[in-house]
């Protein structure tokens, strides 16, 4: 196990490399360079000016390597549209969007594996036939329309929660932030949810067809136990695959959510920073949830030897 965890993080390390690599390339080849050189009162000895400040002057792999160099001594630069540390910025922005992330995907764990448990224990029943409609439906419009409808529905129309923000102006109390959570962490949570549960179900339905299974049921084993401690634990393997496989989905969705809702986290910095092309945030944004993804994946594969003795790591 040891040797394995350690052949993964130096292989998620050569990942992130080759992210920020081309994320740099990418963001570098994009026409008309940051937002700040485009202002029409500079001159072009201030503009001139600036690109060397910043180091825009200089060839391609030259700035990225002096980037990464600045990375590894601790600093990620400073945004170029507010002319604040990124790493400032980024850790203003990210509690917000892990507390969001993180309700997200525990509301949709909690709520969707028992519910796909129950449609694979009664399958072809009206609560089967319910919940994989609810479930089809659930991943067939996007986050933004989640977003759009609660908003019209419980802000505007109905005014039960606020349309957006992280508290009221002049109350940062607990039960305001809830508030203020409810709606983003449903219209995120929503898709996961839907697409949770029909992996479950799949995966609860191939388990209970198992010879060891219907040997415990014939043995007299009540169904309870046979459901919680024969079949949960091994079709809960596929699900932490798909939780794995979800966590980039999140944080995408997360961005889009922020948007919607003017949530003050990670995506919405990222969507600022990509409209003013300030790319120093957007790399320091890169590598925080380049990291972020690359360890989740981690540690889901690293919990596959809890979940099932039988898999081992060379």
């Amino acid at each position: 196990m040891g040797r394995y965890a350690i052949r993964r993080i130096l292989e998620a390390t050569a990942l992130i490399l080759v992210i920020t690599m081309a994320t740099f390339a990418l963001i570098s080849s994009a026409p008309g360079g940051p937002s700040i050189l485009l202002d029409p009162n500079m001159t072009p000895e201030d503009t001139e000016r600036l690109r060397t400040l910043y180091g825009l002057d200089r060839p391609i792999h030259e700035q990225y390597f002096r980037w990464l160099w600045q990375v590894l001594q601790g600093n990620l630069g400073f945004s170029l549209g507010v002319g604040r540390p990124v790493a400032e910025l980024i850790a203003g922005a990210l509690p917000a969007t892990l507390l969001l992330s993180g309700l997200a995907l525990l509301v949709a764990v909690l709520v969707a594996v028992p519910l796909g448990i129950v449609a694979a224990v009664r399958r072809n029943s009206w609560i089967d036939r319910t919940l994989t409609t609810v479930s089809f439906f659930g991943l067939s419009l996007p986050v933004f329309w989640y977003g759009l409808m609660l908003i019209i529905i419980f802000a505007v129309i109905l005014r039960w929660l606020p349309a957006g923000g992280m508290f009221t102006p002049g109350n940062g109390s607990p039960l305001d932030l809830l508030l203020h959570l409810i709606l983003p962490v449903i219209a995120l949570s929503t898709s996961l949810m839907a697409e949770l549960v029909r992996y479950t179900r799949s995966a609860m339905i191939g388990v209970l067809r198992q010879d060891y299974v219907r040997t415990a049921r014939a043995k007299g084993v009540a169904e309870n136990v046979v459901i919680t401690r024969h079949a949960f634990r091994t079709a809960m393997i596929p699900v932490v695959t798909l939780l794995g496989l979800l966590i980039p989905r999140l944080i995408g969705g997360a961005a889009v959510t922020e948007t919607v809702f003017t949530w003050p986290g990670m995506g919405r910095l990222a969507v600022s920073a990509a409209f003013n092309q300030d790319f120093p945030t957007i790399m320091g944004i890169t590598l925080v949830i380049s990291v972020t993804v690359v360890l989740s994946n981690l540690i889901v594969d690293l919990l596959y030897a809890k979940l099932d003795p039988r898999v081992s790591y060379r």
